[in-house]
C-alpha cells in the first residue's frame, strides 16, 4: 500500500476513535499525578497554575463554541464518528482563519487539564502526541475534501493555516452565531472538561493527603455541570427548543 493510503487510512481510523483519546488521558494521568513532586510549588505559583489551566480550557471551549454555533448544515465542520462527511465546505468566519478550529479547540481544553497536573513534561509529551494523531486526522479528512470539492477546496487550503490561525485573513461569517446550536452540541464537552479537572484534583488530593472528600468546591462545580448537561441533553433529545433552520 502507498504511503499517502496508508497515512489516509490510519488517519480515518483515528477518526472513527477520536472519542477514546480522553481515556487514555485520564489513565495516563494516574501515575503523572502521583510521580509529581509539587512541594517545591509555592501556593502562589499553583494558583496561578490552576488559573492558566482553566483558562486555556475556557479558550478552547470558545474556539469550539464559534465554529459550532456559526456552522450551516451539512458543511465539513460537523463530521460524524461513522466517518466523513461535508455536502459543503466552510470557508468563512473562523474557517477563513484556520482549517481546523475544532481540533485546535480540542488541544486547548485538553491542555488545560494535562497542565493542571502541574507536571510540565506531561504538557510537552501530550502536545507532541496530540500533533502526531490530529495530523493523521486532518491529513484524512483534506484528503475527502479534495476529492470532493477539487479546487475550491485546494484554494482555500493554499490560503489558510491548517492549525496556527492567522487573523488577518478573517473573513466575516454568511451564518449569524447561534448559542443555541451550542447548547445542544457542546454540553457533553463542556462536562467531560469539568470532570478532568475534578479527576485531577481528586487525585492529587489523594496521593498527598491519602483521603477523599465530596465537599469541595471542585465537587459542588461538578454537580452543577451534570444538572446543566443533563438538562440540555432531555431538552435536545424530546423537546425541538434547539432546532434552527439550517443548522445541523
Amino acid at each position: 500500500m502507498a504511503l499517502i493510503n496508508s497515512c489516509e487510512n490510519s488517519g480515518n481510523w483515528l477518526f472513527k476513535h477520536r472519542g477514546e483519546l480522553p481515556v487514555v488521558l485520564f489513565l495516563a494521568a494516574v501515575p503523572v499525578v502521583y510521580l509529581t513532586d509539587t512541594y517545591y510549588l509555592s501556593d502562589k505559583t499553583k494558583f496561578v497554575l490552576t488559573l492558566t489551566a482553566v483558562f486555556l480550557s475556557v479558550l478552547g471551549f470558545i474556539i469550539r463554541a464559534v465554529a459550532i454555533g456559526t456552522t450551516p448544515k451539512g458543511t465539513s465542520g460537523r463530521n460524524t464518528k461513522e466517518g466523513q462527511v461535508a455536502e459543503s465546505l466552510n470557508t468563512k468566519g473562523i474557517y477563513s482563519m484556520v482549517r481546523h478550529p475544532l481540533y485546535l479547540g480540542n488541544y486547548f481544553m485538553w491542555i488545560g487539564i494535562v497542565l493542571f497536573t502541574f507536571n510540565f513534561s506531561f504538557v510537552v509529551i501530550v502536545s507532541l502526541l496530540f500533533w502526531l494523531y490530529y495530523e493523521r486526522i486532518m491529513f484524512a479528512e483534506e484528503r475527502f475534501l479534495e476529492r470532493k470539492f477539487g479546487d475550491t477546496y485546494m484554494n482555500w487550503a493554499g490560503r489558510t493555516p491548517a492549525f496556527i490561525p492567522c487573523f488577518k485573513k478573517y473573513e466575516k461569517n454568511e451564518m449569524p452565531f447561534s448559542f443555541r446550536n451550542v447548547f445542544k452540541r457542546e454540553y457533553s464537552g463542556m462536562l467531560a472538561t469539568v470532570i478532568g479537572f475534578v479527576f485531577i484534583d481528586d487525585l492529587r488530593r489523594f496521593f498527598d493527603f491519602q483521603y477523599f472528600s465530596w465537599k469541595t468546591m471542585a465537587h459542588y462545580i461538578l454537580i452543577a455541570a451534570v444538572v446543566i448537561a443533563l438538562i440540555l441533553r432531555s431538552l435536545k433529545h424530546y423537546t425541538k427548543v434547539f432546532d434552527e433552520e439550517g443548522r445541523a
